[in-house]
């Protein structure tokens, strides 16, 4: 027999880089190949709701001034007449090259509509986000620490602010620091190309109260997480052991507490979505919450079919992030 097999530590680290890229790869493959299928579902079931609907474009352009012969004439025009499963079997072979057609109220393309806002609406969503994690994590940080009182107090805020609906919160917020303080403009949206100071200034109000049940959210999973950390064995062997209590709380503690965190945050920035619709209306924002509001309104299949594809691929990136972050915070979780 021969001498026995041996891998050198080298060797070990090579395969384990490997197997890590190996693991990313099949990660985005599976997430790709759900995607399809998923993207079908939504669009496809989306369209049905819309079609179901009372009244149709053609009614809404013409008003009730319309004759009952303009009104077929218009159906057909637009391609209201055929059947449903053919008029998304038409929009979704137009889609799948990009085109996702034009506008039925106005004429304007579609994705040209839709890419205008998808900035308005980001800023929200990601300004909203940085305050959840900032102010939640922050918060749920000091009072799984300090404990007592203040633990109670900072569960008693992150109830409130998660039983408080937003439209509510939004209209509070624009009558005291809008409209009697007058810190902040009560409605409307600044590009940051135009004024970035007035971009920031209008985005306040509608940012704490689109995150306000976020940070409730985090808040309240970073202090049990952090509570279930903390009361662990190990954690106290290493303070026997001299770990200085700083380095327990951010470099043991919090690190191991991030991963249902990070699961909540998840789950929060798809929810700042559906939160964005309801904000963007009290604030008169011109976002793609505004804009699918209005295009279900005038039946606008186009338009609603661009945002709700646009809001479910953003769905399926937040959920691939979320999987990256757990491979990044600890290795030993698997993407099988």
């Amino acid at each position: 027999m021969g001498a026995p097999l041996t891998r050198s530590p080298r060797g070990r680290a090579k395969r384990g880089r490997g197997a890590g890229g190996s693991g990313l790869t099949s990660l985005l493959a599976r997430r790709m190949v759900t995607a399809v299928p998923l993207l079908l579902v939504v669009s496809s079931f989306n369209f049905l709701l819309l079609s179901l609907t009372p009244g149709d474009a053609a009614r809404q352009m013409l008003g009730t001034s319309g004759t009952p012969e303009q009104y077929e004439a218009l159906r057909r025009q637009l391609g209201l007449d055929l059947p449903v499963y053919e008029q998304y079997g038409r929009w979704l072979g137009h889609a799948v090259s990009g085109d996702f057609g034009n506008s039925i109220t106005n004429g304007t393309p579609v994705l040209e509509s839709v890419m205008s806002r998808v900035p308005v609406t980001m800023s929200l969503i990601v300004g909203s986000l940085l305050v959840s994690v900032v102010v939640g994590v922050s918060l749920g940080v000091f009072s799984a620490v300090r404990g007592g009182v203040i633990g109670r107090a900072v569960d008693a805020l992150a109830l409130l602010g998660w039983a408080l609906p937003v439209f509510w919160v939004g209209s509070v917020l624009v009558v005291v620091f809008a409209i009697k303080l007058q810190w902040f403009p009560a409605l409307g949206y600044v590009p940051f190309t135009e004024s970035p100071q007035d971009w920031v200034r209008s985005l306040v109000l509608p940012v704490t109260a689109l995150s306000l049940g976020s940070v409730a959210a985090v808040l309240k999973q970073t202090r049990e997480a952090m509570l279930d950390v903390l009361g662990s064995e190990y954690i106290r062997m290493a303070a026997a052991n001299g770990v200085s209590r700083n380095s327990l709380i951010y470099r043991h503690a919090l690190k191991n507490a991030a991963i249902p965190v990070v699961t909540v945050l998840g789950v929060q920035t798809i929810g700042l979505l559906g939160g964005a619709v309801l904000i963007e209306s009290v604030f008169s924002v011109p976002g793609l919450g505004s804009l699918v509001v209005g295009s279900a309104l005038a039946h606008d299949i186009p338009t609603v079919q661009a945002v709700a594809v646009f809001f479910t691929v953003v769905v399926i990136i937040v959920n691939l992030l979320v999987d990256l972050a757990y491979g990044l915070l600890n290795p030993r979780v698997s993407t099988a």
